[in-house]
């Protein structure tokens, strides 16, 4: 496999804190309180605020904006560093580039939040391209950003390029896209049953199985 389009959240960070205090601060800023912070970590990592807000606690499109609005006051200054990279990630990455691998990023995260957390934590170098979503977050499904980042790559072999992730989502955007998607399991939100329900083509329980996968 030559190119690499990695999600970002749950996959190479652990970004899990960040995001729960986020939202409880949106929802806290509509008087409303969640104690069931598993709920928070289902929901709300890896699906795209704009769908999990009406989905999981019925806002209209309006309400849906104004907790957007929350959630960025929090997490722009606090919960985007409430977050760090998985355990050898930074080590893969680099082997990756060393062995000359094309790496994106492709996330629903708004591009310019995915940017600051790649040079937070010195992993943008490892990254020929970066995609995300937009800030408004009128385009941020997860086949549109994987289809931006091949594009940015300029991929004419799909058959040479994999997505790496840990939703059903990723699965779901790498295989509308003709890719094929590796699901992982080493600390992200997703389950071996999720990923298995929507055909993940390989499953890998940690950071080594990868790199042995992306590899080989």
């Amino acid at each position: 496999m030559q190119y690499i389009l990695f999600d970002l959240d749950g996959t190479l960070t652990d970004s899990g804190p960040g995001i729960v205090h986020a939202i409880q601060y949106a929802l806290g800023k509509r008087g409303m309180v969640e104690q069931d912070t598993g709920v928070l970590y289902r929901n709300f990592i890896g699906p795209p605020l704009s769908e999990s807000f009406p989905k999981f606690y019925g806002f209209s499109p309006e309400e849906t904006i104004e907790a957007i609005g929350f959630f960025r006051e929090y997490y722009d200054k606090r919960g985007i560093y409430e977050n760090k990279p998985y355990t050898g990630i930074p080590a893969l990455l680099a082997r990756l580039k060393a062995a000359g691998k094309q790496i994106a990023l492709a996330t629903s995260k708004p591009i310019y939040l995915a940017e600051q957390v790649l040079e937070h934590f010195e992993l943008r170098q490892y990254f020929d391209q970066v995609c995300g979503g937009s800030k408004d977050e009128s385009r941020n499904g997860k086949a549109d950003i994987i289809e931006d980042a091949l594009s940015a790559l300029g991929i004419l072999d799909l058959g040479q390029a994999g997505m790496v992730g840990d939703r059903y989502l990723d699965v779901l955007g790498a295989h509308a896209n003709g890719l094929s998607c590796i699901g992982i399991l080493y600390g992200g939100y997703g389950t071996r049953e999720e990923l298995e329900a929507v055909q993940a083509d390989f499953i890998v329980k940690d950071v080594a199985d990868l790199e042995r996968l992306l590899l080989c």
